[in-house]
């Protein structure tokens, strides 16, 4: 699947060790004094690593992996003698950086949206999902909307937005109902209109707030 996934540039690891501490799932380990990804589906791409690392020699990719695999993760953490960590309740704080983040409110050009990994979420799923912040607004521009209820073409103000900013990629986060749909065509429609092949991925929201299985990457319309 098409998802983000953290880099390390071996070039500039000074091999401090830090990201291996920093990192929850036992995704990174310290090899040759080096910092390296062990396994593609122990990495969240939360990013829990970036700014531990003093060397910003972290960064993420926006690129074909395997799953996150939680199953997985835990029986490596158990082989180590490690547990996977979990939030405690009550200790959650909010990723939201930038206002407003309504699409129909949204300006058409931004700081930033320079270079911003950029999350496009229908308003149902951040009530579906329980951990939504953490997992899908972490490190991104967040914009939401409904289709069905917004008098706005979500296509055509995408479309300029992406043409008038240097956006990496984006994440779509819809609900598994048929109005979210309309979410998902507008950002093609958006991608296939402002010139620039921009990375996609679609994550799907059960109405009992699982994720199902991963939707093949969007392709521009033709």
């Amino acid at each position: 699947m098409l998802r983000r996934i953290i880099h390390i540039n071996e070039d500039a690891c000074t091999g401090c060790g830090l990201c291996a501490s920093a990192c929850h799932e036992g995704a990174i380990v310290m090899q040759d004094g080096k910092a390296r990804l062990v396994r593609d589906d122990y990495c969240d791409g939360l990013g829990d690593c970036l700014p531990a690392c003093p060397a910003g020699a972290i960064s993420f990719d926006f690129r074909e992996a395997d799953a996150y695999d939680e199953s997985a993760v835990k029986a490596h953490l158990e082989q180590s003698g490690r547990t996977l960590h979990v939030e405690p309740a009550g200790e959650e704080t909010s990723e939201l950086r930038f206002w407003p983040v309504q699409i129909k409110l949204a300006p058409l050009s931004a700081p930033y949206f320079q270079n911003a990994d950029l999350l496009i979420a229908a308003d149902c799923t951040a009530y579906a999902f329980a951990d939504f912040h953490r997992r899908f607004m972490r490190g991104r521009v967040t914009l939401i909307g409904c289709p069905k209820l917004d008098a706005v073409n979500y296509a055509e103000k995408l479309g300029e937005i992406l043409r008038q900013n240097s956006v990496r990629s984006i994440t779509v986060v819809r609900m598994d109902v048929p109005c979210c749909g309309g979410m998902e065509l507008a950002v093609q429609k958006a991608v296939a209109a402002c010139g620039r092949n921009i990375p996609c991925e679609v994550v799907t929201i059960a109405r009992n707030g699982n994720i199902l299985p991963a939707a093949p990457k969007l392709r521009p319309l033709l």
